[in-house]
């Protein structure tokens, strides 16, 4: 079902209020914030038991989980996946460098793969939530049709240095839902 022009609208200024909110942060205060994300990350993903992750190629808006890729990347029993651009969604991609800067300015690693990858747990970031805790993302529609396409529906665990959510139904029924969000 499509949104009519207001509730679109109304969409839109919710999350341009997320964004600004996100923008407001220091470097010192980023960093702490994400430091403790992370950590509860690594809690869910062990408790999880996951072997197969996606995460994603921060931007500076965006908790800065590539500390956190660093670690898993070391551990024997789990591969780290991050989205490779594709069309008008993306595929997940082994975590690799050398990083290029790709599709809306986001650094990814090169297709590197060709196979199709059972995720178990993927990290998602999020500019908002709405009232079901449904994802309000940057609007392109990229995770939506990421997750809608899969046979398998892993855990999914959002991401924000700052919680934001509406008080109102945003989304529509494509909208990804949250398993767990972690915010600070």
């Amino acid at each position: 079902m499509k949104k009519d022009s207001k509730g679109f609208k109304v969409k839109n200024k919710f999350r341009k209020q997320c964004l600004n909110r996100l923008k407001f942060y220091n470097n010192i205060t980023k960093i702490k914030k994400d430091k403790k994300i992370c950590k509860v990350l690594l809690e869910q993903i062990d408790r999880q038991k996951a072997k197969n992750i996606l995460l994603y190629i921060p931007m500076d808006i965006e908790v800065n989980v590539k500390p956190l890729i660093n670690v898993l990347r070391k551990r024997k029993d789990i591969k780290v996946f991050v989205p490779y651009m594709v069309e008008d969604s993306f595929k997940a991609v082994p975590f690799r460098l050398p990083l290029n800067t790709g599709r809306f300015n986001i650094k990814e690693p090169r297709n590197s793969s060709f196979k199709r990858f059972s995720i178990d747990l993927a990290i998602v970031p999020i500019v908002g939530v709405d009232s079901t805790f449904k994802r309000i993302g940057f609007g392109k529609g990229m995770y939506d049709r990421y997750f809608w396409r899969l046979k398998e529906n892993p855990y999914k665990i959002f991401v924000q240095r700052t919680f934001c959510q509406s008080n109102q139904i945003l989304s529509d029924k494509y909208d990804i839902q949250a398993d767990y969000i972690i915010s600070h």
